[in-house]
């Protein structure tokens, strides 16, 4: 590759004051010279919700191929990985990749596959009382994407258990044959079956202002895989 040339990256930019939602491709032109690979190793701050921690492997991985260090902290990362779009996102976001979110039960649930409606009941009270209803707290990224896409303004019923995180989501619904709740693709693991797919929903790096040449190399390397 010459040396002098120049390669333009695409970034998928976050808009949220757009709605719809579209995203807009910004451009950076970042040089194919090893100039501007880190010369030395070069350090930035990440962090991930706790939905989006499978993306976290793909950040170290572009960060081990760059030589960068990332230091993994909730206070105030450059870059912040989350699934859908927050309510106030003030902040730039850049689209890095796409999560399904599934509606999910034990694999020997009596629970089929489920229309929308069908879900919507359930979650509300108002299907099989059998069913053991599980949700997340209100401040996960993926309860907002929940309430937004299946509940549309209603309530939960209130005798909804709730978990705490994918993990323990995951947990459940693989012991509890009576367990129904929401897992993202990329948490669906042993002995469950997806009943109902609410759809795929971005998966954001909201960074803390204005993006570094780090930060840059790292977004490239995400939105490219």
């Amino acid at each position: 590759m010459n040396t002098d040339s120049t390669k333009r990256t695409q970034f998928i930019v976050y808009r949220p004051w757009t709605v719809p939602v579209f995203f807009l491709l910004s451009s950076f032109f970042l040089s194919c010279a090893p100039s501007t690979q880190p010369s030395s190793q070069q350090v930035i701050t990440a962090y991930a919700t706790s939905s989006a921690q499978p993306w976290m492997d793909e950040l170290f991985a572009c960060a081990n191929d760059l030589s960068i260090t990332v230091n993994v902290t909730a206070e105030e990362p450059e870059l912040y990985l989350r699934i859908g779009e927050p309510e106030n996102l003030i902040s730039p976001a850049y689209q890095v990749g796409e999560e399904e979110l599934l509606v999910v039960t034990h694999r020997e649930s009596p629970v089929q596959n489920l229309s929308l409606p069908e879900a919507q009941a359930l979650f509300v009270g108002e299907g099989d009382g059998s069913v053991q209803v599980w949700v997340y707290p209100s401040a996960l990224d993926v309860a907002g994407v929940f309430e937004q896409v299946v509940m549309q303004g209603r309530g939960v019923m209130s005798s909804a258990k709730i978990a705490v995180d994918p993990a323990q989501m995951s947990d459940v619904l693989n012991a509890e044959s009576n367990a129904l709740g929401i897992l993202p693709r990329r948490w669906k693991a042993g002995n469950v079956r997806e009943v109902l797919s609410l759809g795929n929903f971005p998966v954001l790096a909201v960074t803390a202002g204005e993006v570094s040449n780090t930060a840059r190399l790292l977004l490239a390397c995400l939105q490219s895989n």
